[in-house]
């Protein structure tokens, strides 16, 4: 066999982000809902982070579970836009070797944070809405930091893996991944080695944590219904589950274009390349984007902040 068709890439310095195959000719067009999304994604979450900041009554439970969701939604959106753009406007493929490894570490290990996250908001509800009078007791601010590094540490040591496998594999093949962003399994198949060990892994990971996770939230809501059901008037029900609206919306809005993408990437084997890879960015863009949008819109005491902020400034501008 010719030496040109057994390059070696044992060690290669850089990999080559090709976009979305079959869609190189949109790519400029493709470009800008995706820029769109990011900007309206950074606007929001730094606007959630500010009003909460800046109001004395956010500063609870709730709220800092949304800062962490926020803060979260932020490095995921800028661990993968940028580069995105940069491929689809200056056709700057390449990307470092290890800055591909760190792009995937970061974008593993903050969607487990985000799931962790989810789960700790239907704690807080639960709290809130089971046991009232002890939430403030129960869940201090000591308690939400604890909640909080947990998070932190799950996702961080879950993922710390996928690097370290990643990095003593041998590449033979090439260095050319079909996608807009170093995703796991993308790094994976190019390896000229047994990947069955990190193939496993990812899906403990997609599956038993995943469902672990939205096991211990439909628990947590479980329980909220029934305290719901024995509330007498229908206004203080509809009242009390309003409060668990933004939460379920965001939920919902993660966990089933996420579920789509991996089942589609996994079993979709008819499904085009493209198609594949437009689910999977939409699965890590979207959320950021449309998080900080629903809790902005659904609740009362962010939306009065927001508006207030305006009011006070807008005097200033035409003084």
């Amino acid at each position: 066999m010719s030496d040109s068709n057994t390059t070696d890439f044992t060690n290669p310095s850089t990999f080559i982000l090709l976009g979305i195959p079959g869609l190189e000719a949109a790519h400029v067009w493709i470009s800008i809902p995706f820029c769109t999304i990011y900007i309206i994604a950074m606007l929001g979450n730094f606007t959630i982070l500010l009003i909460v900041k800046m109001e004395p009554k956010l500063h609870v439970p709730m709220y800092y579970f949304l800062c962490m969701l926020a803060v979260a939604d932020l490095v995921l959106s800028t661990s993968t836009l940028p580069k995105m753009l940069s491929i689809f406007w200056f056709n700057s493929r390449e990307i470092d070797f290890s800055a591909c490894l760190t792009q995937m570490y970061f974008i593993h290990c903050v969607s487990v944070m985000e799931s962790g996250i989810f789960v700790a908001m239907a704690l807080d509800r639960y709290v809130a809405i089971c046991d009232p009078l002890r939430h403030s007791t129960i869940l201090t601010s000591p308690v939400v930091a604890k909640i909080g590094l947990a998070v932190v540490l799950r996702g961080g040591m879950l993922v710390l893996p996928y690097p370290f496998l990643v990095r003593r594999w041998p590449y033979c093949r090439t260095n050319i991944i079909p996608h807009t962003y170093c995703e796991h399994m993308a790094i994976a198949n190019l390896a000229c080695a047994d990947i069955r060990v990190s193939s496993y892994y990812g899906l403990f990971l997609a599956f038993f944590l995943s469902s672990l996770d939205v096991f211990f939230i439909a628990l947590s809501y479980t329980q909220i219904l029934r305290a719901i059901f024995s509330i007498p008037t229908k206004d203080a029900r509809l009242k009390t589950f309003g409060t668990c609206g933004s939460h379920l919306c965001v939920i919902l809005g993660s966990y089933i274009p996420a579920l789509f993408s991996f089942l589609t990437h996994r079993f979709g084997h008819n499904v085009p390349l493209h198609f594949h890879i437009l689910m999977a960015n939409m699965y890590l863009l979207v959320p950021p984007m449309l998080n900080p949008i629903i809790y902005g819109v659904r609740t009362k005491q962010i939306r009065d902040r927001l508006l207030r902020l305006f009011m006070i400034k807008g005097p200033k501008v035409f003084s």
